[in-house]
């Protein structure tokens, strides 16, 4: 079994095994695997597709390539979310302190820009003296005592996703849905957390373009997690254009301080209430989509969101600091 081999086999259409799988993900962490090859690996897979044993064992091999969080002393439920991204996309950066403000713990992994899409982490750096380079032993700090903790992938944190995504992108593939599958469970199985929501962002703003490959891509996420036992639910977001009125990290962010302290533009309100709603289905304390939509709402309106940005972001600032 060698790479070339394995190369071969996704070219003919054949399912690769948890073995070839985990020798391709360990070389090309390793280095020993050139571009063009894991280019061509990736080609065949965006053509022939991959079953969703390949997507598990794919997801399990990238998350293995570097360390992985335990939160098992933060509670019992600990929530994750993560978006595939889009133009102007700034929901994720309203909903963290919103479910932080209600008492449930949310964790998040910011990966840098790629092609059209930006990370959290790139557009609160434009906040002076904040710091995406914290300690793992940091972020779970973060985590307990203000309900929300942001970690930037790194080179020791799940390393060969981020190789992988930049590649996909470079040759086109951007929308290859396994790879995001096993990409977004990668990220899932890395920070350790009980539950997850995606945000499946499609239409020209996004690396989705249809709503059809969107709700595939939703079903693959369900039937891998099924299987990881894990807690997931997705929710669909259409960019047809950016949400909200603004593109570009400071217009983002100045958007998203006022849409916290209640000025919000609609549509992006409904993402966040939508998906902060969702999130909240998923915990024990309430299942009623009414009443979530609700609490998101009122955290929102009572300014207790925005305080939690604040104190989010000083947690995180060079120099700690509330006001």
């Amino acid at each position: 079994m060698d790479i070339k081999s394995i190369i071969s086999r996704k070219r003919e259409g054949k399912e690769l095994s948890k073995e070839e799988i985990k020798l391709f993900i360990g070389k090309y962490h390793k280095g020993e695997v050139t571009q063009a090859q894991a280019a061509s690996l990736l080609s065949y897979i965006y053509k022939a597709g991959m079953t969703v044993d390949e997507i598990i064992n794919l997801a399990v091999a990238m998350a293995d390539s570097g360390e992985k969080i335990n939160l098992e002393n933060i509670g019992t439920d600990v929530f994750d979310e993560h978006s595939t991204g889009g133009v102007g996309d700034k929901v994720s950066l309203i909903l963290l302190p919103v479910i932080a403000s209600l008492d449930l713990p949310i964790a998040k992994i910011s990966s840098r820009g790629m092609g059209v899409t930006s990370g959290v982490s790139d557009k609160l750096e434009v906040i002076p003296g904040y710091r995406t380079d914290i300690s793992i032993e940091k972020f779970k700090e973060n985590l307990k005592e203000h309900k929300v903790g942001i970690l930037n992938q790194s080179t020791n944190f799940n390393p060969v996703e981020e190789k992988i995504y930049r590649l996909k992108n470079e040759i086109a593939c951007g929308d290859c849905v396994p790879i995001i599958a096993a990409s977004l469970m990668s990220l899932n199985l890395s920070i350790g957390s009980h539950k997850s929501v995606f945000e499946i962002v499609y239409g020209s703003g996004s690396y989705i373009k249809t709503r059809e490959k969107a709700r595939r891509l939703a079903q693959i996420l369900k039937a891998v997690s099924k299987k990881l036992g894990k807690t997931v639910k997705c929710v669909m977001i259409h960019m047809q254009e950016p949400v909200g009125y603004s593109v570009g990290h400071n217009l983002e962010l100045v958007e998203v301080i006022r849409a916290l302290k209640g000025n919000m533009a609609v549509d992006l309100g409904e993402s966040v209430v939508t998906t902060g709603s969702t999130i909240l289905g998923l915990s024990s304390k309430n299942s009623d989509k009414k009443a979530n939509e609700e609490s998101v709402k009122e955290v929102l309106r009572s300014g207790k969101a925005y305080e939690k940005f604040i104190e989010m972001v000083a947690a995180q600032r060079w120099r700690y600091k509330l006001h």
